[in-house]
C-alpha cells in the first residue's frame, strides 16, 4: 500500500533565458569617459523558495569570449591573457552563498570566479515580477548591481597615462538584466 501526500513545496526552479538577460559592466576609460560593455551568453538556475528566500540560490555562468564592448580590438585585448585570458579561462561563474532581505529586494551574496580568482562578492537583487508568456510558460525578472575591483580578479594590465592616472578604471560596476523561465515540477 502506498500513501501519497500532496506537495506543499514553495520552491520553484527557474532558467536563465540567454536571450533576454543581460550582463553589463561599465568603467572609466582615461579617467574620464564612461566604457560600457557586455557578455551575450550567460546560462545559469535560480532557485527560489518563496516561503524562506534565505534558503534560495542562484549560479551563473558566463561565456568569456561573448565579451562586447563594440570596438572589435578592444574586444580582442580583453579576450587576451591581458585580461580574461579566454584559451585558458573561457568561464567565469557566479554561485550563491546567501540571501537575506534589504530594503525593496535582497542582497545574494556569492562567489564570482573570474580567471581562477574566487572573491565573495554581494549582488543587490530586485525582483521585477512574473508573468506569462505567448508559449503558456511563466517567466521571472530581476534586475542586480555590484562593483568589484578588477585587480581582485588577477586583471591588473594597465597603462600610466602621460597627463597622470592611468587608461582603465579598477572599479568595474557590474548590472544585470535577467530574464528566466519556470521550470516544470
Amino acid at each position: 500500500m502506498s500513501i501519497t501526500t500532496e506537495s506543499t513545496s514553495t520552491t520553484t526552479t527557474w532558467q536563465i533565458d540567454p536571450a533576454h538577460t543581460n550582463v553589463e559592466f561599465s568603467l572609466k576609460h582615461l579617467m574620464i569617459s564612461t566604457v560600457r560593455g557586455r557578455f551575450g551568453a550567460v546560462t545559469g538556475t535560480i532557485v527560489l523558495d518563496e516561503a524562506n528566500p534565505a534558503a534560495s540560490t542562484v549560479t551563473a555562468e558566463i561565456d568569456t569570449t561573448s565579451i562586447d564592448t563594440r570596438q572589435e580590438q578592444r574586444d580582442a585585448h580583453l579576450r587576451s591573457a591581458d585580461f580574461f585570458d579566454v584559451e585558458n579561462h573561457p568561464t567565469l561563474s557566479f554561485r550563491s552563498v546567501s540571501v537575506t532581505p534589504a530594503g525593496d529586494g535582497f542582497d545574494v551574496a556569492g562567489d564570482l570566479t573570474i580567471r581562477d580568482c574566487t572573491r565573495r562578492v554581494v549582488l543587490h537583487v530586485t525582483d521585477e515580477g512574473r508573468g506569462g508568456d505567448p508559449w503558456g510558460g511563466e517567466r521571472a525578472a530581476f534586475s542586480a548591481t555590484t562593483r568589484i575591483d578588477r585587480r581582485d580578479f588577477g586583471l591588473t594590465w594597465n597603462q600610466a597615462l602621460e597627463t597622470g592616472g592611468v587608461l582603465v578604471s579598477n572599479d568595474i560596476k557590474i548590472t544585470l538584466e535577467v530574464q528566466a523561465v519556470k521550470q516544470a515540477d
